[in-house]
């Protein structure tokens, strides 16, 4: 089923919209989820509390990529759950992922400004468009799907060193073009 259909589904409040997301979905959101959570168990209750988040947020949202919205739900809910149990104990391989960028990418929330927010989002948009594709997927996969360096070189067929050469330019690259947007540390 396409995901028109399914959008309409859950405009009229037919529970089939959830059976035909999680036949279309679930190894999408586990991935989202488990890259972040590295917990199986954890994995599948965040899925299912995506699951009944989308029910209630459709409508009145009509997202027309479902996918991206799905994933954006999964990936949220997976990183509040992250530091819930982040305050317990620190995960390694996420952290050194949101360190890597500490070093391009102000931090925004102490500034608390809507304004800086969407400053930041549209130029690192317009990074990301910037770059060729291959880049533009490493970049992704690290930074929002929080994929480590190892399954990035596997997918991309690269060795690992190559991956993390990437990425340090990469990451170079982008606090150049923030800077050169008037965005500083």
């Amino acid at each position: 089923m396409d995901d028109k259909m399914i959008v309409k589904l859950f405009l009229e409040r037919n529970e089939e919209a959830i059976k035909n997301t999680e036949a279309k979905y679930s190894r999408y959101c586990m991935h989202i989820a488990n890259n972040i959570l590295d917990s199986l168990r954890d994995s599948e209750e965040c899925v299912s509390d995506a699951y009944l988040r989308l029910w209630n947020s459709i409508p009145p949202a009509r997202p027309t990529n479902l996918k991206a919205y799905i994933g954006k739900i999964t990936r949220n809910l997976a990183l509040d759950a992250y530091d819930k149990r982040r305050a317990k104990k620190r995960s390694d391989a996420t952290e050194l992922a949101y360190e890597e960028l500490s070093y391009c990418i102000p931090d925004i929330t102490s500034e608390e400004s809507v304004v800086n927010e969407l400053a930041l989002k549209q130029a690192i948009n317009g990074f990301l468009a910037s770059l060729k594709k291959s880049h533009r997927i490493i970049f992704m996969q690290r930074y929002w799907y929080l994929s480590s360096v190892k399954d990035i070189a596997k997918n991309q067929a690269m060795t690992e060193n190559n991956v993390k050469v990437i990425l340090m330019r990469l990451r170079e690259k982008l606090k150049k073009y923030l800077e050169k947007e008037g965005i500083k540390l």
